[in-house]
């Protein structure tokens, strides 16, 4: 699935769900993975972790085709700013990252300055 999200995409989501507090990230990954259910935590088969996802409504259709629910899932990789601050994205961010402080059900989390740039980026100047 796309990472770069529409809000068409999200029609049906009713909560975002954290495993972790999204105040501790500058910003996690976001993609659309199928899954069997339109509520619980999904099934998770990439690298790194899983910190959260969303829970559709009652009324979501599955896939006619696959039967799976389209639902949005947020994760970071072991290379992401969070585990390595000095790392690959000590500065910049991948492109599906978004900050988590602007996720809400049904609309596209935003990029923002803390995301992109990391704390430097919001450090107030000296």
């Amino acid at each position: 699935m796309s990472s770069l999200l529409t809000e068409g995409d999200l029609t049906h989501e009713e909560n975002v769900v954290w495993l972790e507090n999204p105040e501790h990230f500058d910003y996690v990954r976001q993609a659309l993975d199928k899954t069997p259910r339109r509520r619980n935590k999904p099934r998770y088969a990439r690298d790194g972790r899983m910190v959260g996802f969303t829970e559709l409504t009652k009324d979501a259709e599955p896939d006619p085709d696959s039967g799976l629910y389209r639902r949005r899932v947020f994760f970071l990789l072991p290379h992401d700013r969070d585990s390595n601050p000095t790392g690959l994205y000590q500065e910049g961010a991948p492109g599906e990252a978004v900050d988590p402080r602007t996720i809400q059900p049904k609309h596209v989390g935003e990029k923002t300055p803390r995301s992109q740039s990391g704390p430097a980026a919001i450090a107030p100047a000296g």
